[in-house]
């Protein structure tokens, strides 16, 4: 009786495909990084469970793939978000705020003794 290799449960679940989410490895069939799973994780406190209740599209099992996958190549995924928060740090100093903008050009904050 000859075994058929077992496919990787990672690969079913995660994958890299150049143009989408910058080629960046994604929950497959979706537009989720693997970064944003271990952000939502680590960063935000968010349990397996949360994360699924708040995106229904994606597993239990996409979850801990991803989770996997971020724990098999953590320089990679660190590295990641550490681009990524860089990149929106510099698109907000060259962007500012449209509602920092309009609450600076309304009386809104100012004591209202001395309008």
């Amino acid at each position: 009786m000859t075994q058929m290799p077992m496919p990787s449960v990672i690969q079913e679940h995660i994958e890299i495909t150049p143009g989408i989410c910058g080629g960046k490895p994604r929950i497959a069939g979706h537009r989720i990084r693997v970064q944003d799973v271990v952000i939502w994780h680590e960063k935000m406190g968010m349990s397996p469970d949360e994360i699924v209740s708040r995106y229904p599209t994606i597993t239990l099992a996409d979850v801990y793939a991803a989770l996997t996958y971020y724990h098999d190549h953590l320089e990679e995924i660190r590295q990641q978000i550490r681009d990524s928060d860089a990149f929106v740090r510099e698109l907000q100093a060259k962007t500012p705020s449209k509602v920092q903008q309009k609450l600076r050009g309304s009386n809104l904050g100012k004591d209202p003794i001395s309008l």
